[in-house]
């Protein structure tokens, strides 16, 4: 009967989630219009004028397959290692392969054959559309709870995007994991997802629909916390957050209470405990904003302006990609630039969503619409 039940691929077998999650996205959804709640198409803001350029030279039978929400572009980007899971009909993967350009690379992972097939067939098109002379992204079957099962390598990658993806998994504990295994020292996960008010009953986590949606299966925020020092990320540093809403009554009431945001969050593979609190000074060296950086919802960087960071923060500053790009100096104590903190590092997205709706409409900065590139990965 498992034989029946199940796909096999490698030594890694679908459970009956992965198996309704292809059947979903592969057969169910056949564009954006037919989801039934803005989970997966979360409203992007002020996306800067590159990375519109770049989005509008993705073939749209690519696009029009895509059901990511927002955008999940992080900085520095320029011949970088980039991994995306989940990466459905490609869209995200095209676009990162002209931000890191001919010297950087973008893997796509997915387990959808269907989503996988419309991603492949447009790899020939979009490099001349790039003007590459070769191609730059590469897409592989498989799970993101098996990614050395799938072939990628430990330690191989810079960073690793996921947009929409995680809350499909019935196992986010060894999502992390793999992700964390992948990375390069000094790597970043950075990704868009969706995350409940408290922990969702077992009426909602086995409504198919709902799981298909990316609510069934939206974690709550605070175990997000806990799996990720589980795994031996640094604490996950939140960078923007925006409300969900479900227009479909049927699928309301069995939500009942329980609200949902898509959250934006960053996570890097960095030692812990190493670095005290610190001055730093952003340089302005990071392409597209030399004058104001937004590393998260707590910190933004001016340029050549004196900021004191939290331990943490001074620590992922000075083990990663951006080490370059700030001057560092120590500092006593601890600063809190940003409310709705409970504790050091932590922000509660549901409050940060309240703080955002009292700012007039241009002033909610950051998060993955609104970051850039940079020539950062050597």
């Amino acid at each position: 009967m498992a034989e029946e039940n199940s796909a096999r691929l490698g030594a890694f077998v679908d459970s009956a989630i992965h198996v309704d999650v292809k059947d979903y996205y592969g057969k169910v959804l056949k564009n954006t219009s037919d989801l039934k709640s803005n989970a997966c198409i979360a409203p992007a803001k002020a996306v800067p004028a590159f990375i519109r350029r770049a989005l509008e030279k993705v073939h749209p039978d690519v696009t029009d397959r895509y059901y990511g929400c927002g955008l999940v572009v992080p900085e520095c980007l320029e011949g970088c290692r980039v991994l995306d899971l989940g990466s459905g009909s490609g869209r995200d993967c095209y676009m990162l392969s002209q931000l890191v350009g001919e010297t950087g690379h973008v893997t796509g992972i997915d387990m959808t054959e269907d989503q996988l097939d419309v991603a492949r067939a447009y790899v020939d098109h979009h490099i001349k559309a790039f003007g590459y002379k070769k191609p730059n992204v590469s897409f592989v079957q498989g799970y993101i709870e098996a990614l050395t099962e799938a072939g990628l390598e430990k330690n191989s990658f810079d960073i690793i995007i996921s947009n929409c993806v995680v809350n499909l998994s019935p196992d986010k504990k060894r999502v992390l994991a793999e992700a964390y295994s992948v990375l390069k020292d000094g790597g970043e996960l950075y990704f868009s997802d969706v995350y409940s008010s408290g922990r969702l009953t077992e009426e909602i986590k086995n409504h198919k629909v709902l799981w298909g949606e990316c609510l069934g299966g939206a974690l709550w925020w605070k175990d997000l916390l806990q799996l990720a020092e589980e795994v031996g990320f640094s604490p996950p540093r939140l960078v923007t957050a925006s409300v969900i809403t479900v227009d479909n009554e049927k699928l309301q009431d069995v939500l009942g209470d329980f609200k949902f945001v898509s959250a934006t969050y960053r996570l890097f593979k960095v030692p812990k405990g190493n670095t005290k609190p610190s001055h730093v000074i952003y340089n302005g060296s990071i392409t597209g904003v030399e004058d104001s950086f937004q590393f998260d919802c707590q910190y933004t960087f001016k340029v050549d302006n004196v900021v004191e960071v939290d331990g943490e923060v001074a620590t992922i500053l000075t083990q990663s990609r951006f080490m370059d790009d700030f001057t560092f100096k120590p500092a006593g104590g601890r600063s809190g630039p940003c409310g709705a903190v409970t504790k050091a590092g932590i922000v509660d997205p549901f409050e940060l969503v309240l703080q955002l709706e009292t700012q007039s409409p241009g002033s909610a900065t950051g998060g993955c619409c609104s970051t850039q590139s940079a020539a950062c990965c050597k």
